[in-house]
């Protein structure tokens, strides 16, 4: 349970429009791997196997993370909302997989502030990690 909560209000423009994730603002404090601004790309977690069990996967990964909560999920999107431990910063963070790319397509943004110190994308890269690991 974090010290204080620094959590702001949750966004209503997050989700899929057209198999697209939100580009991210203008802020350094975002990494989307669909984003065209190349200060705000991330690759995308590639993966072997079917669409369902990569989901699975991920949705594994996300439940074993103590300061992450799934919000909304659909059968090929996750929606979850990352908390710091000290401070209570909230983190919006997407998944979209993307079947025919064999990737999963991440955004993760956070939600107050203009700096995340490279939070955002290192989370990216954790789950990545840990993605490689359970294939």
């Amino acid at each position: 349970m974090p010290l204080l909560s620094l959590s702001g209000q949750r966004p209503t423009t997050l989700g899929l429009k057209k198999n697209q994730l939100t580009p991210c603002p203008g802020t350094p404090n975002c990494v989307c791997s669909q984003d065209p601004d190349p200060g705000h790309q991330i690759e995308p977690l590639a993966f072997e196997g079917s669409p369902k069990d990569a989901f699975a996967k991920l949705k594994s990964i996300l439940v074993d993370t103590s300061n992450a909560e799934i919000i909304n999920e659909t059968r090929n999107y996750i929606y979850a909302e990352f908390t710091s431990n000290l401070l209570g910063f909230v983190d919006d963070v997407e998944f979209y997989v993307d079947g025919k790319a064999k990737v999963i397509q991440v955004r993760s943004a956070s939600r107050l502030g203009k700096s995340d110190l490279g939070a955002n994308k290192s989370r990216i890269n954790a789950i990545r990690k840990k993605l490689k690991a359970k294939t």
